[in-house]
């Protein structure tokens, strides 16, 4: 499987875990991307998303790109893609199937959202990936930082509960992209972990990286993590 440890993604292990499939992140990804849609003056007239999930974040572009804008998402899971069809409509596509086996012409833009760190061989993933459209935009999640292999405990639970198979800082991310033949045009954190923590203790932690990355947004990152790599690239 190319595209992910089908193993878990297909046999409906992964959904067992995380049976909304992140939906409750998708508007705040979908608001990261436009942002960078609108930085650098984009004007998709194809959008595809690879590993798509339930298809919100989709569907969440939808509402803000021109109404010419097509969507396509792709899927292996057969539970996400049920997800996923309840989404569909005249503008907005769904195929459960992986993208990079297939023979569709090249998207104007292609979206790879916390997708690659899933992939086995995420090197050759993303060599495959890089001739389908002209345009991509990957959100790599930053797991390495001083916290969090020094606990240890956060980066096995994400190996456990979201399936993370690979794990990187800032400058890992764009060097394996660099690497894979992309010419990374823009980039910039995100700051998930601030923006939407997800119980009392997350929010706790958010006040020490909101304050300190005021001073110093690297070190921060560096240190206690929380944060997300948004990469645009040719």
């Amino acid at each position: 499987m190319t595209e992910t440890n089908g193993s878990i993604y297909q046999t409906g292990e992964y959904v067992e875990k995380n049976p909304t499939y992140h939906v409750e992140d998708s508007a705040w990804k979908a608001g990261q991307v436009l942002r960078l849609i609108e930085k650098h003056g984009l004007a998709p007239r194809t959008v595809c998303e690879v590993g798509c999930g339930a298809g919100e974040i989709l569907k969440q572009l939808q509402f803000s790109l021109p109404a010419d804008t097509q969507f396509f998402g792709y899927e292996i899971s057969p539970q996400a893609f049920a997800l996923c069809q309840e989404r569909e409509n005249d503008r907005l596509h769904f195929h459960c199937r992986d993208l990079i086996a297939g023979d569709e012409p090249a998207f104007d833009l292609l979206l790879c959202l916390d997708v690659f760190e899933h992939v086995e061989d995420y090197i050759g993933f993303l060599r495959a990936l890089r001739a389908k459209a002209t345009f991509k935009i990957f959100h790599v999640p930053l797991d390495l930082s001083v916290q969090w292999v020094w606990r240890s405990g956060p980066i096995m639970r994400e190996r456990e509960q979201a399936g993370h198979l690979h794990y990187f800082t800032k400058e890992t991310a764009l060097a394996t992209l660099q690497g894979a033949g992309y010419e990374v045009v823009d980039w910039c954190y995100t700051d998930g972990a601030i923006a939407h923590p997800r119980s009392v203790k997350a929010r706790l932690a958010s006040w020490p990286r909101r304050v300190l990355s005021t001073f110093n947004q690297h070190l921060v990152v560096r240190v206690l993590g929380g944060y997300s790599l948004l990469v645009l690239t040719r």
